[in-house]
């Protein structure tokens, strides 16, 4: 069975671990992920080194195959992202730090983040997931994956025909973030005041820094993500205002690819705090559509909440390398 290093490098935290692979590709956690601030390194290859002398340094050596997932987009071995402040060349970054055996047949692979957490969301990672809405899967149409971390996520699995999907990523968080109403535009004339970002995006607004800009225009409480996401109870404004964000990203990005397969929601800020996508917020906005509120009110949603996709979908991702 082959030994994959699999790791997931997200504008906050970088996870990583260790698999085997079965030849009828299930895929078994060997040991607790490490977990390493990204901001805490210099460049890709610095984080790379710490991962080397850490508990995975044997499996660093060993790996017969590995996987790097990051928040980016991704050209070949390349990705510039958005939310970390280094770049990452496999190439440049790999030369001489003795990754496995054979790095020359190239075993090792980079894809889009979103790419891994929607692949995950089909592996034991996402078998545990929360239904949300019931609705009824159309097997030939794209499944949806949206998640807000640092930043807002996006992924289609498109079926190939043969039985499998095709990986469609994206970049939609970056797209201009389209908000509704005179409240709604005196929140983003208060996002422009505070953030000198003219037009504001998905990324800040459905994201940690976002759940944080909406605490602090309701309130007047300027506090770090993790301090606001602590007054999600009960029914607070903050929560009700972000749990319609955050629907209408996904009603949006359902539109778009006609995810009628089925839209996970998945990723950092969800994960801790279920809450958003639990209340009743959410789906009224998700479905909140003149047009396709009937069709959208069909379609499966469902939560995943496992903080292990993104690994479980860049070890299947490497599995796959022949």
């Amino acid at each position: 069975m082959p030994l994959i290093l699999a790791a997931d490098i997200g504008g906050t935290t970088s996870r990583f671990a260790v698999f085997s692979a079965t030849p009828d590709g299930a895929l078994a956690l060997l040991d607790d992920p490490l977990r390493l601030s990204t901001n805490d390194f210099s460049s890709f290859r610095d984080l790379l080194l710490a991962v080397r002398d850490s508990v995975l340094g044997q499996a660093f050596a060993r790996a017969d195959r590995v996987a790097f997932a990051v928040a980016g987009p991704v050209r070949g071995g390349l990705c510039d992202p958005p939310n970390i402040a280094w770049d990452l060349d496999l190439d440049r970054d790999l030369d001489g730090l003795g990754l496995g055996l054979g790095l020359g047949l190239r075993p090792a692979v980079l894809v889009n983040d979103f790419v891994a957490q929607a692949w995950g969301c089909l592996t034991e990672a996402g078998s545990g997931a929360e239904v949300i809405q019931a609705g009824q899967a159309d097997p030939a149409r794209p499944l949806a994956v949206v998640g807000a971390g640092t930043g807002l996520g996006h992924c289609a699995l498109v079926p190939d025909g043969s039985g499998g999907h095709a990986a469609l990523p994206s970049e939609a968080g970056h797209a201009a973030f389209a908000f509704e109403g005179q409240e709604e535009a005196e929140f983003v004339r208060f996002v422009r005041a505070n953030t000198g970002v003219a037009a504001p995006v998905g990324d800040q607004v459905v994201s940690g820094s976002g759940l944080a800009l909406v605490h602090w225009f309701l309130t007047s409480e300027r506090l770090t993500p993790e301090e606001a996401a602590a007054h999600l109870d009960g029914d607070s404004p903050t929560l009700r205002w972000f749990a319609r964000f955050y629907g209408r990203a996904c009603r949006h990005y359902v539109l778009n690819v006609l995810g009628l397969g089925g839209l996970y929601v998945s990723g950092g800020v969800a994960a801790r705090n279920p809450v958003l996508v639990r209340h009743r917020a959410f789906l009224r906005e998700f479905t909140d559509s003149e047009a396709f509120g009937g069709l959208l009110a069909k379609v499966p949603v469902r939560l995943n909440a496992n903080q292990d996709t993104g690994l479980y979908g860049a070890a299947f991702c490497a599995a796959r390398v022949s």
